[in-house]
């Protein structure tokens, strides 16, 4: 699985908790006409097609990211680049898997 600690005991739902505990930052990764119709309440939009743009920005922020979209296809695909760049990172999978997760 992209994002999760190799060898955890921890449950992806535990992991991204713990995550969110220490300020993880949260990314909606669809386009930004999928977010205007809807996303999670502090998300920040960095479509898959703009996130190597954002790597730099997002390593000064030193948080970890919890990524999503619809179906967690593309979240994987940017945690893994999020990951392979040194990055705390965890894909939440679709919106409703983390909307889940947080209540």
């Amino acid at each position: 699985m992209f994002g999760f600690k190799i060898g955890s005991n921890n449950s992806k739902t535990e992991q991204i908790k713990e995550a969110l505990a220490s300020g993880a930052l949260i990314i909606d990764v669809r386009t930004p006409g999928e977010f205007d119709a809807g996303h999670i309440e502090g998300a920040m939009n960095i479509p898959l097609d703009q996130i190597d743009f954002m790597v730099n920005k997002l390593k000064k922020r030193g948080q970890p990211i919890i990524g999503y979209c619809q179906t967690g296809r593309r979240s994987g695909l940017v945690v893994d680049r999020l990951s392979r760049s040194g990055l705390e990172a965890y894909n939440a999978g679709g919106m409703d898997e983390l909307l889940a997760i947080l209540n």
